[in-house]
């Protein structure tokens, strides 16, 4: 007996050293959660007020915009149930098509407006209630893709793809984005044919030349970032270099990485580790590198939903240090939000200069930044 208590003792000792360690090792990322939500509310409270009377936001006859508005505000909290957002969905029902697509018929943007409306209809849909409308949206926007069924060769740099709606003969990485996440919303895998065939243009859409981008395009600047699309003779919003390169710019880059990532490529893949080592060169939460400001609200959402996927608490800078970008990125949108709760660009490309679009970005940028207990070096 008298060995007893000291093994006790000593035992009972190591697991409290055991419980501490494990506590001093986890830590905290991302901002004040009480700031957050007030961030959040002020934002959301803005948008209740711009919206009209019919339910849209900035121009009854652009689903898009009041899409994006619905699902950010759905995706910062707001129940389904608010009338603010009844008020929306209804709205938006009014553009649902006897394709199946949702959108408005003179835009000839009908992909685009579908898949953001796919994707506030999908966060608003409670007990199946919008079960069937997605269904048919899903099976509307396979049929905007570029495959076989159009007799597109797997050789055609646009295969694969998907652009603003069927007119034109250009894909580009930004719907290709929106049209994977809307068919993710509406239950695809990986290995979803249409997926597996998005999977073959976004590589053709990075600076990248290997099996996988075989285009003309491919090995001029070959630095692993990705630009809007190598359809149509090729296109980066960024410009082209001397020897008629297509550069790779920041939004798109994320936009691509998170895309593949949906595809089911893992960090071990030759395209992955290209893109991880572009934004580890080119890390930032004030501008949208290789394209300062323009589109900067964009950039901000498509960042943040990059590196939730990837599973990233800390990223990486050139100088191999590791970033908070929860934090970081969270702490610079508390900096730039206006005194009525909003967000604008004074760069007004890409409607930024809209504070209903960019505040709707912001939110879904802000979606990701919840803190998190973490293990520290993670």
């Amino acid at each position: 007996m008298p060995r007893v208590l000291p093994i006790l003792s000593l035992l009972l000792l190591s697991s409290v050293m055991l419980c501490l360690g494990t506590e001093l090792a986890a830590q905290t990322v991302g901002p004040n959660a009480d700031q957050l939500a007030k961030s959040r509310l002020r934002a959301t409270n803005f948008l209740k007020t711009t919206q009209a009377t019919d339910g849209s936001w900035t121009s009854p006859e652009a689903p898009g915009i009041s899409g994006l508005v619905t699902f950010s505000l759905l995706q910062g909290g707001v129940p389904a149930s608010d009338p603010v957002i009844e008020k929306a969905l209804k709205h938006l029902q009014t553009f649902v098509q006897g394709d199946g697509g949702i959108y408005f018929p003179k835009s000839h943007h009908s992909n685009y407006e579908t898949s953001i409306c796919l994707l506030a209809f999908n966060a608003a849909n409670q007990s199946g209630r919008y079960d069937n409308l997605i269904k048919q949206a899903d099976k509307f926007l396979r049929k905007l893709q570029w495959d076989d069924s159009e007799k597109c060769d797997k050789s055609d740099p646009k295969f694969g793809g998907a652009g603003y709606g069927r007119t034109g003969d250009r894909p580009d990485l930004s719907n290709t984005t929106f049209f994977l996440d809307a068919l993710q919303a509406a239950g695809a895998k990986k290995d979803d044919a249409a997926v597996q065939n998005a999977l073959v243009f976004l590589s053709r859409c990075q600076n990248l030349e290997s099996e996988y981008n075989t285009t003309a395009f491919a090995s001029k600047v070959n630095d692993g970032g990705f630009y809007y699309t190598p359809a149509a003779g090729g296109n980066s919003q960024a410009g082209n270099t001397d020897n008629g390169g297509l550069r790779s710019y920041a939004s798109m880059t994320y936009a691509g990485l998170k895309s593949m990532v949906f595809a089911g490529l893992t960090p071990d893949d030759k395209r992955v580790k290209a893109a991880l080592e572009w934004i580890t060169k080119h890390y930032s939460v004030e501008e949208n590198p290789g394209m300062g400001q323009q589109g900067v609200y964009y950039y901000f959402q498509v960042f943040a939903k990059s590196l939730a996927a990837l599973d990233l608490d800390y990223a990486q800078d050139a100088d191999g240090k590791g970033h908070d970008w929860r934090k970081e990125l969270a702490e610079h949108l508390f900096s730039l939000q206006q005194e009525n709760g909003a967000w604008l660009n004074k760069n007004e490309r890409w409607y930024e200069g809209d504070p209903n679009l960019a505040t709707a970005y912001t939110l879904m940028a802000l979606k990701y930044c919840d803190p998190k207990l973490v293990t520290k070096g993670k």
